[in-house]
């Protein structure tokens, strides 16, 4: 029926239209539209049949899907493709190429997309400086599945403050990534945790919206495309290899398995449980290419220091060692590093959590000569202690 192009959001009459894209595909929008223009078009009687809300929500539900929900439109959409029996091979083995080892916790991370949509995840980042492999792919594969409930945005969309194009939208991808500014990984590993924020539009004021957006990055770049703490554990950053043999036409491919591949998932059980508010544990998505990343943003001071004091006791087979401010200045200085004491106090009382001790006391301490020699002499002063099994667990903090 003609009234059912239409509907009332509020006051506001707005047309359902089908934009075609260039794929031969349609994106459902909503324009708004005149009373006036709907009653020259169809009439008067046309009005009290058009479908009337109080206002808009976003309750995003895949396997319960409602459009109504007590007098509100939900603006979050229906997915294109319902569940049915049968093979999804080509996916299943197209999701192997992109997380290897880590498969399991691949089908984890889609199924969790769909059947819990609210469920804070990791940022998932794919990475390679090579070509042609499938990076682009598992995004369009991904936008097959949810249609309109995911979005692409492009690096300065993320600097805009303008952001209600995807404030509602289960995903947000950006295919060539490059945010390189600390504020840029400050506000995405905010929202990949957040509950709600503010959205702002052109011309209108801000006002507080749930959300329940996840993030995926591709970037041909594999070591600074973002700036990555070595201490954060929201991002599961993937290396992805070329695929070894050319399909022209793998999307379609992929495309037609999807009702049974959501089939396959409603009857899958997750590999893996709830451990925390992003459900995988850090260790789960820890992976080389995201050490990699991390590795570049370390405190150089802190990393030269670590590697000193670890050489130190591999030439002495020791298990412990001593020493004072004054000898990691000295063993600093001689690295090209020239850090005060209030330096080397922060690193290793703020980050290393080293005590030193009350009152001053006879150590070993260690220091090379010019010629790079190791010393041993004994010393007297206000030493710190660390143990080997502390040194390692520091590197591994480091890049966790």
């Amino acid at each position: 029926m003609e009234h059912s192009n239409y509907v009332r959001v509020g006051t506001s009459y707005l047309k359902i239209s089908h934009k075609p894209l260039s794929t031969g595909d349609a994106m459902k929008v909503l324009i708004p539209w005149n009373i006036e223009t709907i009653i020259r078009d169809h009439g008067k009687d046309i009005v009290a049949e058009i479908p009337k809300y109080d206002g808009w929500c976003i309750v995003p539900n895949h396997l319960n899907y409602q459009k109504e929900i007590k007098g509100y439109l939900n603006r979050y959409e229906e997915l294109p493709h319902q569940p049915k029996q049968g093979d999804c091979q080509k996916i299943l083995e197209f999701i192997k190429h992109i997380f290897q080892e880590q498969y399991e916790f691949g089908l984890d991370y889609i199924q969790l997309l769909y059947q819990k949509p609210t469920q804070i995840l990791p940022v998932l980042c794919l990475v390679s400086e090579e070509r042609e492999t499938g990076k682009t792919t598992f995004l369009n594969f991904l936008k097959k599945i949810f249609a309109g409930n995911m979005t692409y945005n492009s690096n300065s969309d993320f600097r805009s403050n303008f952001n209600t194009d995807w404030s509602n939208k289960l995903i947000t991808a950006v295919d060539e990534t490059l945010l390189d500014r600390k504020e840029d990984a400050e506000r995405i590993k905010n929202l990949s945790t957040a509950k709600s924020f503010k959205a702002e539009a052109k011309g209108q004021d801000k006002y507080e919206v749930e959300f329940f957006g996840k993030f995926i990055f591709c970037s041909n770049n594999e070591e600074n495309f973002m700036i990555i703490d070595p201490l954060e554990i929201r991002f599961w950053v993937r290396k992805i290899a070329p695929i070894k043999q050319k399909r022209p036409n793998l999307l379609k491919e992929l495309q037609d398995e999807i009702p049974q591949f959501l089939n396959f998932l409603n009857e899958r059980k997750l590999s893996t449980s709830n451990t925390g508010r992003m459900w995988f544990t850090a260790e789960q998505i820890n992976t080389s290419a995201l050490r990699k990343i991390k590795s570049q943003f370390v405190d150089k001071v802190e990393l030269e220091l670590l590697e000193i004091i670890k050489g130190i006791m591999e030439n002495k087979e020791l298990n412990e060692m001593c020493f004072t401010n004054s000898n990691i200045q000295s063993l600093l200085q001689r690295a090209n590093f020239r850090v005060g004491r209030t330096g080397v106090r922060k690193i290793i009382e703020t980050k290393w959590k080293l005590n030193q001790y009350p009152n001053a006391s006879n150590y070993t301490s260690y220091q090379y000569d010019t010629s790079g020699f190791l010393l041993e002499y004994q010393d007297k002063g206000r030493y710190y202690k660390i143990t080997k099994e502390q040194v390692e667990q520091i590197f591994v903090d480091m890049l966790i």
